[in-house]
């Protein structure tokens, strides 16, 4: 895997990390470090997730920036409003929430995912936050809940589905992201094609498995060198772009040591 700094001008992001889901933090932020990725955004999908990537970003300031959600495969009736009123309360202090969503093929009942990511959302669009959006068989849903929502900014992560819903998702102004899946997935290729660099964020998706291998935030560089593939572009415009993109998108302080994390991980 190429070092991305290089002559110490390029940096990438991952837009997208489960930090607290892997073992070997310390080892896996060394070697995102070593190939040049100066941030990671780390997400939560439960109560406690949420405070783990909390407490992980208070550790590792100023590299991790937290994002905290609520995912709809964990939507279970006893922790709704202890979930809910916890992200309330530490969103300010994280870069985006996320990850939110829904899912058609979760075992959760749609119109409860909806009134979740209708609640959730309001709560982002009061406090200025951006959503990272996680959408399997509802992208058409999700964009409509988020456009109802008044959203400023919202990432599909992940985007697989058609190119008629893409094109409504970048009409609206949203963007969507990519990961180590470009390598065989015919719909993010697709996808990839057909949107415009400055609305493309890249990401690992850390730990899930790309063809057996479980993947770290030092892989995004592999993201980045297929989107340039794909799309026909410069490996270091691909680069310096999405890396943009994300500080844009995030509000991320690439030359703070502190950062926009939480103080408080209680």
């Amino acid at each position: 895997m190429r070092p991305v700094h290089g002559g110490g001008s390029l940096v990438l992001i991952d837009a997208h990390a489960h930090l607290d889901e892997i073992d070997d933090l310390e080892q896996s932020v060394s070697q995102a470090r070593a190939v040049g990725v100066a941030a990671i955004v780390g997400v939560g999908m439960t109560l406690e997730s949420n405070r783990r990537i909390l407490a992980i970003a208070r550790k590792y300031p100023g590299l991790v920036f937290p994002a905290i959600g609520y995912h709809p495969w964990e939507i279970h009736d006893e922790t709704v409003e202890q979930t809910l009123a916890y992200i309330e309360r530490h969103l300010p202090s994280c870069v985006a929430l996320g990850e939110v969503g829904l899912d058609y093929k979760a075992r959760v009942k749609k119109a409860l995912q909806k009134e979740i990511l209708s609640r959730l959302l309001e709560t982002a669009h009061r406090q200025g936050k951006p959503a990272i959006l996680h959408c399997r068989f509802s992208h058409e849903s999700a964009l409509a809940i988020v456009r109802d929502a008044g959203l400023e900014k919202a990432v599909f992560h992940w985007y697989s589905g058609n190119l008629e819903t893409l094109r409504k998702i970048l009409d609206q102004g949203y963007l969507i992201s990519a990961t180590p899946a470009l390598a065989y997935s015919l719909p993010q290729q697709e996808a990839v094609r057909h949107t415009p660099l400055e609305m493309i964020l890249i990401e690992t998706d850390t730990p899930v498995e790309y063809r057996g291998r479980a993947s770290r935030p030092a892989d995004v560089v592999r993201t980045a060198e297929l989107v340039a593939e794909i799309r026909g572009e410069a490996f270091e415009r691909v680069a310096e772009r999405t890396t943009q993109n994300a500080v844009g998108f995030y509000g991320i302080d690439l030359e703070s040591e502190g950062g926009r994390v939480a103080t408080d991980g209680s």
